[in-house]
C-alpha cells in the first residue's frame, strides 16, 4: 500500500501494530474484570471472592462461627480470606498478562502498564 515511500511503510505497520496491542490490552482489562478467584479461611468457614482486578465481589461466612465470644477469630478469618482472595486475583492477573505477552510476541518478563 505504501510502497515506495521508504520508512513510512515501516511506520504504519508500527502503527497497526500498536493499535492491536492496544485492543489486546483493553480485552485484557474487561476479562480480569469478569474473572473471578476465590480465597478462605478455617478450612472454608470464611470465603471471599475477587475479581482478578483484586475488587471484592462475595464474602460468605459460616453461621456457626458467630459466637460473641469468637468476635477477634471471625474478624481475623475474615481478614485471612481477603488477603487469600487478592493473593489469588494477583497470580492470576500475573497469569494473564503472561499469556497476553506471549500472544503479543513479548518477553515473558516485560512488564505491562498495569
Amino acid at each position: 500500500m505504501l510502497k515506495g515511500l521508504g520508512g513510512l511503510g515501516d511506520m504504519a505497520k508500527m502503527m497497526a501494530a500498536a493499535k492491536d496491542m492496544q485492543e489486546k490490552m483493553q480485552k485484557l482489562q474487561d476479562d480480569l474484570a469478569a474473572i473471578t478467584v476465590t480465597g478462605d479461611a478455617g478450612a472454608g468457614l470464611v470465603k471471599a471472592t475477587a475479581t482478578a482486578k483484586g475488587e471484592l465481589t462475595a464474602l460468605d461466612i459460616d453461621p456457626s462461627i458467630f459466637v460473641a465470644s469468637e468476635k477477634e477469630v471471625v474478624e481475623d478469618l475474615i481478614l485471612a480470606a481477603i488477603k487469600d482472595a487478592q493473593r489469588r486475583a494477583q497470580d492470576r492477573t500475573q497469569q494473564e498478562m503472561a499469556r497476553i505477552s506471549q500472544e503479543l510476541g513479548l518477553p515473558a518478563d516485560m512488564k505491562l502498564p498495569f
